[in-house]
């Protein structure tokens, strides 16, 4: 009887609340009742509908908004003239470095005068420019600018150098380049290499000599362009934004294409999520070319009327310092920041704060709950997804370590699945049939999304570089003829339908919130030893990421183990140093900054 309750109130949910056709739900319930064994589905009916039903309404708010906003050919530019509107006078970014605070008004002034000075310079709709500068409240005023004159921006990591530079130059066929100062000798380590039309603009304190021939100082330029609103680009909701860099197999990274309604989709889902509010002030430390600090975290301010905090870098020592003299209530991570601040001595600042959350990815279960009690914090907002994915994860009730849930009761709602992988080779395994096996509660898989261009939370925007595409889509996934997004990442799901991340796969493996193309390092090491042959494999190491590259990686680091001489980077010394059984028993207790 119980069961047959449950099942009603499933059908009334998917059919008034979820609009989904009778034929669809009846067999899915029907599924559902075969399936489910009696009680245990009962207990997990029970146990996830709170949170199943939440994360439904999540889904619905911000997919009638997007389909909205499609209809009305809205981009992020509009809705941030939105929310000037609302509230033209609040303070929308402060740069920690000078303490400069900006309003809503002066941001919209500021990159309405990029918009008209770049359309003085030639550029138009469609054109990409670059953009390679630290953290400050410049940046995201350039990069806003260029979206109002309808140009992409081209995000550079600015920790790239060379040959990685030059390429993320050149693939994004950038008619411009903005830079920092502090960016000026990168520039012209690869100015040679350059395209002669390229457009050099240096933002910052101005010398000369430091810069790159040709280069022209953009801050008196910016003070005499008009900042009224330019013409309305030939943009819409689908039309591309940004291009944010991702790491990449062949050693170079791979522009990673951000759309306006993803921009705003993975923005608002973290939003109505995790119950953000509009008076919260968000304390921002990650890089702003990355999804992470520009999207989930900038996208608070300029769709939401969040104030941001923005840091130029993460200090584990001034963290607090600044939580508590900004008054910030939301705070950003990534899983290394967390195990930094840990690692800190305890200090008063520490008690002091008003933060009551921590938004990120990356926390690790084995220092999640020391982090929360430790610090105070009564949410921890886990999310997984990147900046590619159509397959975002949300962990909505803090359930520790978990990095989002797909619901057991309502799975075709949001259609992604762990699918069964040879983990050595990430090589699909599939049934009689052709189509791959869904993982059981426990079993690892690699996390997998549907790909339905139609639906706006569905689409797959792909990179720059087409060919890219092809490694991240597979066929005959759920069934016959569909196509669906591969993340490489393996993880684990409980029986209540909690997903936990197991692993990173690919060569690549992370350094200070960077995902670091193994193959990249390779050819630096190989130059700089001017050796023919280096093999670079990631290891695990409690508290942070890890990596792999199959036999080698078994073996980790430990020198009892490993035949050949070891080497660990002491940050200490700021060189490379012996890696002994004294050493190895320092980094495995976590006293060791790597």
């Amino acid at each position: 009887m119980l069961l047959g309750a449950s099942l009603v109130g499933m059908l009334l949910f998917s059919r008034l609340v979820l609009k989904l056709p009778w034929a669809q739900v009846g067999f899915s319930l029907l599924l559902l009742y075969l399936g489910s064994g009696g009680w245990p589905f009962i207990w997990i009916f029970i146990k996830t509908i709170r949170r199943d039903v939440f994360g439904g309404m999540v889904l619905l708010k911000v997919k009638v908004k997007v389909r909205r906003y499609l209809r009305e050919q809205k981009t992020v530019p509009l809705l941030f003239a939105s929310t000037v509107r609302r509230h033209p006078d609040k303070t929308a970014l402060i740069f920690e470095g000078t303490d400069t605070h900006w309003t809503f008004r002066q941001l919209d002034n500021y990159s309405s005068s990029v918009a008209n000075f770049l359309q003085t310079q030639g550029l138009a709709s469609g054109d990409v420019a670059a953009l390679f500068m630290e953290n400050r409240n410049e940046f995201v005023g350039l990069w806003l600018g260029m979206a109002k004159l309808g140009v992409e921006a081209a995000l550079i990591n600015t920790n790239l150098r060379r040959d990685a530079l030059c390429q993320c130059l050149t693939t994004s066929q950038a008619r411009a380049l903005i830079f920092g100062s502090e960016m000026a000798p990168a520039v012209f380590e690869i100015h040679a290499s350059l395209d002669p039309s390229l457009l050099l603009f240096c933002s910052g304190p101005w010398e000369p000599s430091a810069v790159p021939t040709g280069t022209k100082h953009l801050d008196p330029l910016l003070a005499d362009a008009p900042n009224h609103l330019p013409s309305r680009p030939d943009k819409g909701f689908t039309d591309k934004l940004l291009y944010i860099y991702t790491s990449g197999t062949t050693g170079l990274p791979k522009a990673a294409i951000v759309v306006h309604s993803r921009y705003y989709r993975m923005a608002a889902l973290v939003y109505y999520g995790f119950c953000m509010r509009p008076n919260d002030i968000v304390y921002n430390c990650l890089p702003l070319y990355h999804s992470a600090g520009n999207i989930v975290g900038i996208g608070q301010c300029l769709l939401h009327g969040l104030t941001v905090v923005i840091r130029k870098k993460f200090s584990a020592s001034r963290f607090w310092d600044d939580c508590i003299k900004y008054n910030c209530t939301i705070v950003q991570y990534i899983g290394e920041l967390c195990r930094y601040l840990l690692n800190q001595p305890p200090r008063e600042a520490e008690n002091q704060h008003r933060v009551r959350m921590a938004l990120g990815n990356g926390l690790r279960q084995s220092i999640w709950t020391e982090f929360s009690s430790r610090f105070h914090i009564p949410q921890v907002a886990e999310f997984y997804g990147a900046t590619e994915c159509n397959c975002s994860l949300g962990n909505f009730d803090s359930q520790v370590g978990a990095c989002g849930f797909n619901s057991r009761i309502l799975s075709f709602v949001y259609p992604i699945r762990l699918v069964r992988v040879n983990e050595d080779t990430m090589e699909l395994i599939r049934g009689p049939d052709g189509v791959c096996l869904p993982c059981q509660p426990g079993e690892p898989g690699q996390l997998v999304g549907r790909i339905i261009q139609q639906d706006p939370l569905r689409r797959f925007d792909g990179y720059l570089n087409h060919g890219a595409n092809n490694k991240k889509i597979a066929k005959d996934v759920f069934q016959k003829g569909d196509q669906a997004y591969l993340t490489g990442d393996v993880l684990v799901m409980d029986e209540l339908g909690y997903l936990y991340f197991r692993d990173r796969t690919g060569d690549t493996f992370r350094w200070k919130g960077e995902n670091v193309s193994t193959t990249e390092v390779e050819g630096t090491l190989s130059r700089l030893l001017d050796m023919a042959d280096v093999a670079v494999y990631g290891v695990e190491v409690p508290g942070t990421f890890k990596l792999l590259k199959t036999d080698l990686r078994k073996e980790g680091f430990d020198p009892a183990v490993v035949k050949d001489p070891l080497f660990y980077l002491d940050t200490r010394k700021c060189r490379y140093v012996p890696l002994d059984g004294e050493a190895y028993s320092r980094i495995q207790a976590g006293e060791e900054k790597l």
